[in-house]
């Protein structure tokens, strides 16, 4: 049989709904009610990063000839610039967030919320296709009834969950379990593609505890119930290794060959050259992870900079790295530093690289 031709490398694809990686319309009522009801759930769940996709209530626009970026010292920026709607261009621009709300008045979006207003049922019903994943039902007020075409096309809606508009708390817990539950899995990644020219042999086979390091890494990473790899340059077919797609990038790479093979789960990596790293370190970095950031990191007490060879990465990291890569630079540190990432403070002497013999000998005393 004659082998289809690709024109394109078959790349694995970041989970994506229609404009954002999780997207939520709310759809059914005045779009001020709808405003006003992502305003006050945003306000709530400030500690993620969520935005909000709407369309502009203006008769005439005059196309703007200049972007305009007006940044306020405190972090917020408002924007104004030229932009059509393009889904692939969306996903860009809502990379980051951990929730994007959509005014499903106008934009239709992979998950629903339907309010129900008894003055918007031509609306609804108007809207009927775009319904194919409803999380939950709002009533506008007490005489919210649930409109005979939706019970038609879904029967079943009844025995959904249900909130009254007041009960912020209820809505924003829901919401806040949907983010949580898009949380991306982790996964391991172990470093064991270096040149070690400082050292003169291999780092990855050195023995600091029984066994080679690279193995004893893997086996700490595998221990905290991670599915774990090998990052490699060269490809060897092996189940358990990652080679290197960005070549001659250094950790940078094989942090990026990583998300390039799977960029729907977040990596925790770990150099080969840290003995010092034990189980107890692995698990408070998976207890102290932030999903929310680009990243989770580990600092040394008296170290200015975050540590990029043990951390986790989360999928939005993989964006972000592209993004430095793009402007000349290839250190995974360069990003920790300039990008919104959770620190997790340790002595510095669970760190240390060890990169030449004479340290190499110190540290196995040092562990003996």
């Amino acid at each position: 049989m004659e082998k289809k031709h690709t024109k394109h490398t078959n790349l694995t694809r970041k989970d994506n709904d229609q404009y954002a990686p999780n997207e939520l319309a709310i759809v059914g009522t005045k779009c001020g009610i709808i405003a006003d009801l992502v305003y006050e759930v945003s306000r709530r769940l400030s500690q993620y990063n969520l935005g909000y996709f709407d369309a502009s209530h203006a008769k005439e626009v005059t196309p703007n000839s200049l972007s305009e970026y007006t940044f306020h010292h405190e972090g917020n920026l408002t924007l104004t610039t030229r932009s059509t709607i393009n889904h692939y261009e969306q996903r860009l621009q809502f990379y980051h967030h951990d929730l994007v709300f959509v005014n499903g008045n106008h934009y239709p979006a992979a998950k629903q919320i339907i309010i129900l207003d008894k003055n918007k049922e031509a609306s609804i019903q108007k809207r009927l296709d775009q319904f194919t994943n409803i999380e939950f039902v709002i009533k506008l007020d007490d005489e919210s009834e649930y409109f005979d075409c939706l019970v038609e096309r879904f029967p079943t809606i009844k025995n959904s969950t249900c909130y009254a508009l007041e009960d912020i708390e209820g809505i924003t817990n829901h919401i806040e379990r949907l983010i949580k539950g898009a949380i991306a899995p982790i996964q391991g990644l172990v470093l064991s593609g270096g040149k070690s020219t400082r050292m003169g042999t291999d780092k990855t086979v050195l023995d600091y505890h029984g066994k080679p390091q690279k193995e004893y890494a893997k086996e700490l990473l595998e221990a905290c119930n991670l599915t774990s790899f090998y990052s490699v340059q060269s490809n060897r077919n092996a189940y358990d290794e990652i080679h290197d797609t960005f070549l001659n990038l250094g950790p940078f790479g094989g942090i990026c060959s990583a998300f390039q093979k799977n960029p729907n789960t977040a990596w925790l990596v770990i150099a080969s050259d840290l003995p010092f790293v034990n189980k107890e370190l692995i698990q408070l970095l998976l207890e102290k992870r932030d999903p929310s950031k680009v990243a989770t990191a580990i600092i040394g007490t008296d170290k200015p900079f975050p540590e990029p060879l043990i951390c986790i990465y989360e999928p939005k990291a993989y964006g972000k790295l592209l993004q430095y890569l793009a402007q000349g630079y290839s250190c995974p540190r360069k990003m920790l530093i300039n990008a919104d990432v959770a620190l997790v403070t340790v002595d510095e002497k669970y760190i240390q690289n060890i990169n030449t013999p004479e340290e190499y000998e110190r540290a196995k005393q040092a562990l003996r």
